[in-house]
């Protein structure tokens, strides 16, 4: 049996074939508008490349920076009723009070605090004021709200009144979807806030792309469940996804890097993925992206979601070159998927950093003679500026100073130089689909996350058994086979502070697909 891994990027959609551990095909094809017929045109390509009958793959695996893309070039995101229970505490500082101001625009600034939230431990800071939410319902119906989120303090306590507030609005606004906080974030209630925010931004996104991915499978023909691939490089069923886009955003990156590491057979590197809008860099410690123990910012939001280190910058094959006053300017906008009709070396009229790369000699694609006209002195500013911006990127990921290699993968990688600093670097056999094939060679997660109390006879043991029973439970209902699951994490944190000796115990497993779920 056959995996197919696709990512589908800002600018291109890349595929490939996997049997076993051997990459039979890799194709890219131009991401479109509608998603689909990019993702139709990568299939087909791939599958008459490799050659294989279409019924005896077995699964497809999908990676996108759709969602995050949005977020950075601020595009396709909703407004948002972003409802926080916690007064009379924590009202000097108001839901996306850290925001850029472009972007809070655009999720509509419809902050609301309402009496309610939980002490750290477990004690009400105010009862629930469940007329003020139902205000709130009214408000979100006259302003014609699409989403709204909900954030109490401290509901990895006690998630409660988030569960009540949910209800309400949904009594009163019916269709709304209702993001909670705990189903997303850890502790830490603005990053915690901000993550369930942005998630609500993107929910009619995520239901267009998963609905766009589907319709593109049936007419390939292709009967096979699908997944996609979420931060911690673990695949989730495509209907987890329309709940949780946020669950998305670092894919792309780290499908790059384990790709990297699985293409190269490197367990220590700088990975550096160059796509079409951004590129992405991040360290690769023992074959895995290493993981953010901080706050992680996306297009300027700090969250905290359990997410790879990887630092992204608006600069891809297709960003745009612009002369002003100041000198050079290099991105963030980008023509994305258009790079193939919109830059001057395919033809077109705009002037992109993949100009800039074919005029310096570094890239040979499209017509050398297009971009002769390139003012000499513009070309070497901005291949200085490209070669700054990369090596500042690279810096910034090292985790010491010991020599490591830098692996350039991506289709944007054209721009990178053959050195960065002291580093090589090393452009491996299908560099430009890595992406695909790390989300191709994806495992299927399970994970559990709750509080048990140790009372009646129940020990430690027994509720860390629980959990893993659990969540080794939700992973074959994935589509995982019960033989390959590993633990992967098992944490538990006594919580001293509740009654009935609590302990939060959160477990996760992983292992190969080829189950029966979808």
């Amino acid at each position: 049996m056959y995996r197919v891994g696709i990512d589908v990027g800002g600018t291109n959609t890349d595929a490939v074939v996997l049997e076993g551990k051997t990459v039979l095909a890799g194709v890219k094809a131009s991401t479109t508008e509608d998603v689909t017929s990019g993702v139709i045109e990568a299939l087909e390509k791939v599958i008459e490349a490799s050659g294989i009958d279409r019924q005896r793959i077995a699964g497809v695996m999908i990676g996108t920076t759709h969602f995050t893309n949005a977020v950075i070039e601020r595009r396709h995101m909703e407004e948002v009723a972003a409802i926080r229970l916690g007064l009379p505490s924590g009202a000097g500082l108001p839901p996306m009070v850290d925001w850029p101001d472009d972007i809070r625009e655009i999720v509509g600034n419809h902050g609301y605090q309402v009496r309610g939230g939980y002490e750290f431990d477990g004690r009400e800071i105010a009862p629930l004021d469940e007329d003020e939410i139902v205000r709130i319902a009214g408000d979100i119906r006259a302003k014609g709200l699409k989403a709204a989120s909900v954030t109490c303090v401290f509901s990895g306590i006690n998630d409660a009144m988030e569960q009540r507030t949910k209800e309400i609005l949904q009594q009163h606004c019916p269709g709304l979807p209702v993001v909670m906080s705990k189903d997303i974030g850890r502790h830490g209630l603005l990053a915690r806030e901000s993550a369930a925010i942005m998630n609500a931004s993107l929910l009619s996104l995520a239901d267009r792309t998963v609905a766009a991915f589907g319709k593109a499978l049936e007419t390939a023909g292709i009967t096979a469940p699908f997944y996609i691939t979420q931060n911690d490089g673990t695949l989730m069923a495509a209907d987890v996804v329309r709940s949780f886009p946020v669950l998305t955003f670092a894919s792309g990156p780290t499908n790059s890097m384990r790709g990297a590491a699985f293409l190269t057979g490197l367990k220590d590197a700088v990975v550096v993925d160059v796509g079409g809008t951004t590129s992405d860099v991040g360290s690769l410690s023992h074959g895995f992206p290493r993981q953010a123990s901080t706050t992680v910012d996306i297009g300027g939001v700090r969250t905290n979601f359990r997410m790879p280190d990887v630092f992204s910058i608006g600069l891809g094959g297709g960003s745009l070159v612009v002369e002003g006053d100041k000198g050079v300017t290099i991105g963030p906008k980008s023509v994305g998927y258009r790079v193939r009709q919109d830059a001057l070396c395919f033809g077109g009229s705009t002037l992109t950093t993949t100009d800039i790369a074919v005029a310096s000699g570094k890239a040979d694609i499209g017509d050398k003679a297009l971009v002769a006209g390139v003012d000499k002195a513009l070309v070497e500013a901005a291949a200085k500026k490209i070669d700054a911006m990369l090596e500042a990127c690279v810096e910034r990921s090292r985790i010491s100073s010991t020599p490591v290699p830098v692996i350039a993968v991506g289709g944007g990688s054209i721009l990178m130089p053959d050195k960065i600093g002291d580093l090589d670097v090393i452009r491996p056999d299908n560099f430009a689909v890595a992406n695909a094939v790390g989300a191709a060679i994806a495992q299927i997660s399970g994970e559990t996350d709750r509080v048990f109390s140790l009372i009646d006879g129940r020990t430690r043991e027994s509720a860390l058994a629980e959990a893993e029973a659990e969540a080794r439970e939700k992973a074959i209902a994935a589509g995982a086979v019960a033989e390959t699951l590993e633990v992967i994490e098992r944490e538990d944190t006594p919580l001293a502070y509740l009654p009935g000796n609590a302990t939060r115990i959160h477990v996760k497993v992983v292992g190969e697909m080829g189950g029966h779920g979808g």
